[in-house]
């Protein structure tokens, strides 16, 4: 199409939303004023209603900064607190066993397999 921006890639593996972004206001009752990002400054911060999609954050994946000792390099140590659970499961010709790690900084659900 002519005059339309694309972001990323082209074809099948597209993104198809970019984002989330801030609304500053409201424009009728079918138009949205974003607050864009400083490199899509070429891109006209009005939308149609039907071009957004509703961001909806899940608080139980928000991990406070407390419990989390962020280092300067922006990364941090997962800490295994307690193993949950424990599976061996037999390959042809050897055995694989898998403990469920509780981590610091995750809840419950948040627990992962790990192969010993």
């Amino acid at each position: 199409m002519k005059g339309v921006m694309r972001f990323g890639k082209k074809g099948k593996l597209r993104t198809r939303y970019i984002g989330p972004y801030r609304i500053l206001k409201r424009i009728g009752k079918m138009a949205y004023e974003l607050e864009l990002r400083a490199d899509l400054a070429a891109v006209y911060p009005i939308f149609h209603i039907s071009m957004l999609k509703k961001c909806v954050g899940d608080p139980a994946s928000v991990v406070p900064l407390e419990s989390v000792a962020v280092k300067d390099s922006l990364s941090y140590e997962d800490v295994p607190v307690e193993i949950l659970d424990r599976q061996v499961r037999r390959l042809r010709n050897k055995e694989v066993t898998s403990v469920k790690v509780l981590w610091r900084s995750q809840s419950e659900e948040g627990a992962t397999w790990k192969q010993k």
